[in-house]
């Protein structure tokens, strides 16, 4: 493919940075897909593996230089990897997200114990994501000595970045870095479709997260009551994640100060946890039981909800009574939507394809949707009689306003 490549800019008389891309089958035949004549978006893994600067020679070569360097002096080091941070929620099948970047904290850049951390961004805290534009937030590249390295630099990269006002694919792509496949790099254009095939819904955490994330919630908790001389902790605590109930128990309540504390394990020595995390700070830094975490923490009523590689949840710190009676409530009902057709995406209506009192048949198309320089035709799931239409075209919508609403 490289000789290819070569060939055929030779051919043409091409003389900047360029990216011929093909084609491969698996029995590793190719065939050419297209060529773009410009700097392409991965360039920074490039950069990273070869020490070069892509667009200093970019910029010499276009003032008349001649190339100082020939391929044979061209050498790979390491291994480099590239995560593109967009404005795209992975829960609604990757459909675009816009609004305001409430919070936009990246990842700290640099070089340390022989992995480095590179962040090419165009945005800053405050920032607006809108429907009219690529949805790229920044890109995010680590690069290591191998694969494992740089993954490992990447996972925790993506745990340290913390993006809110939007929607986006942080969690999928920290999921990503944990998977077998990927860390194996079997991978194929049908990656997700085989490894995700009902659409991505987030990582279910096993029994040793759902342990540690109740431990960083016990953490914030006790962080955030401060005890001090006069206010000593209770000993027993219950953490509910999601429906799971983790019960904890602090060694020494006694001894416990904000940021350190040990926990009883059962027929085991005390598992410390260790935190400078203050409230309000939005990652959560320390190590439970020699396990070191970056979690992300925000507030929700009564808890915090943590992310951690690929892992959403909701955390409350309850005592051992409360969480008795919680386990009685009833679990609360989604509303049903089945009587409406909602904007999957913040979006502007293009056009609406029928009208009130029409009666429309499975599949036919109801609306046209514009979001990131993509139309979206939104149909109809079943056989229906509209009702009410409640927007028109021109309007821009946000994610699950009503469209129209059938009988």
């Amino acid at each position: 493919m490289g000789a290819e490549a070569v060939a055929l800019a030779k051919a043409v008389g091409y003389d900047s940075a360029g990216t011929v891309e093909f084609v491969m089958g698996a029995d590793r035949s190719f065939y050419f897909l297209e060529m773009n004549t410009r700097l392409q978006v991965e360039h920074p893994v490039t950069e990273m593996v070869t020490g070069l600067d892509l667009v200093e020679q970019m910029i010499r070569v276009a003032a008349g230089e001649k190339l100082a360097l020939k391929q044979k002096d061209v050498k790979l080091k390491g291994w480099a990897i590239e995560s593109r941070l967009y404005a795209e929620d992975p829960y609604r099948e990757f459909l675009p997200s816009i609004g305001r970047l409430t919070r936009y904290r990246p990842p700290e850049e640099g070089t340390h114990n022989g992995t480095t951390v590179r962040v090419d961004g165009g945005v800053v805290e405050g920032s607006e994501i809108s429907i009219y534009f690529d949805p790229l937030i920044a890109k995010i590249t680590t690069h290591g000595a191998d694969r494992a390295t740089a993954v490992k630099a990447m996972a925790e990269a993506l745990d340290a970045t913390v993006v809110d006002g939007i929607a986006h694919n942080q969690p999928f792509l920290a999921t990503l870095m944990a998977h077998p496949r990927w860390q194996e790099g079997r991978l194929s254009t049908a990656f997700i479709k085989e490894e995700f095939p009902g659409g991505f819904a987030g990582t279910k955490p096993d029994a040793a997260t759902l342990h540690r994330l109740a431990a960083v919630a016990l953490s914030v908790e006790l962080a955030r009551r401060a005890p001090g001389p006069a206010r000593v902790p209770r000993r027993d605590w219950v953490v509910k994640i999601g429906k799971e109930m983790v019960p904890l128990a602090l060694a020494e309540p006694g001894d416990a100060v904000s940021g350190y504390f040990d926990l009883s394990r059962e027929g085991g020595e005390a598992e410390t946890v260790v935190s400078d995390w203050k409230p309000g700070e939005p990652v959560w830094q320390g190590v439970v039981g020699g396990f070191p975490l970056s979690v992300q923490v925000r507030p929700v009523t009564a808890g915090v909800r943590l992310s951690w590689r690929g892992v959403d949840a909701v955390a409350r710190v309850m005592t051992p009574r409360v969480a008795a009676l919680d386990a009685k409530m009833p679990e609360k009902k989604a509303a049903d939507t089945s009587k409406t057709l909602r904007c999957p995406m913040p979006g502007l209506v293009v056009s609406i394809s029928v009208s009130a009192g029409q009666k429309v048949r499975a599949g036919e198309a109801l609306a046209v949707v514009e979001a990131m320089k993509m139309e979206n035709v939104l149909r109809a799931e079943r056989d229906a009689t509209v009702a009410k239409i409640d927007a028109k075209p021109g309007d821009v919508l946000a994610v699950d306003a009503v469209i129209l609403e059938f009988e």
